[in-house]
């Protein structure tokens, strides 16, 4: 059974009474976009799937707190978000945030490769980035914060987080820059 045969509403209100298809159904439903989302910050396919495990955990654990403002992928990627950003955290204990020329002085990302490339093949670039510039690429361009945003969720400061961006893209255009496309 997928969520389009029982409809959202139906889905949730199981998950809210620990109904164990309905739970089924909701990560079937949101696990592979997740993924996608957790590999994005991790880098790695095992430490993504276990921030997958632990996201759904977590969704599951508080589906009781979605109160259906917003759509129920946006809730589910935030606790995904911040549940990378927490292991990531752990794992390194400290991430090395290391400052770059100032973040003016990068241009834009004008490359015709980034029109040529697919989405997927992007990604594999991004996942080359040093731990820090691909954690700060990801959140301020694939979630939307904002440096002043970002700053306070890591514990850096504005600069750290507009410098660690800077570099991510200076390394991206290296990188598919030297592709064969």
């Amino acid at each position: 059974m997928a969520l389009k045969d029982i409809g959202e509403e139906n889905m949730l209100a199981g998950c809210r009474n620990d109904n164990r298809r309905s739970q089924e159904i909701l990560y079937r439903h949101f696990a592979k976009k997740m993924y996608a989302v957790c590999l994005c910050y991790a880098g790695e396919r095992s430490l993504a799937q276990d921030i997958l495990q632990e996201s759904f955990i977590k969704v599951f654990k508080n589906i009781k707190q979605y109160k259906n403002d917003g759509s129920l992928e946006g809730w589910i990627r935030r606790i995904v978000t911040n549940t990378a950003i927490d292991h990531i955290r752990k794992k390194k204990k400290t991430i090395e945030y290391l400052e770059t020329d100032s973040h003016d002085s990068v241009p834009c990302i004008h490359n015709p490769a980034f029109v040529i490339m697919g989405f997927e093949e992007l990604m594999k670039q991004v996942e080359r980035l040093p731990d820090s510039a691909r954690m700060i690429f990801n959140l301020h361009v694939l979630d939307g914060y904002s440096h002043k945003e970002i700053a306070d969720q890591l514990n850096i400061t504005e600069g750290t987080s507009k410098s660690q961006f800077s570099r991510a893209r200076k390394i991206l255009m290296n990188l598919i820059g030297n592709m064969n496309l």
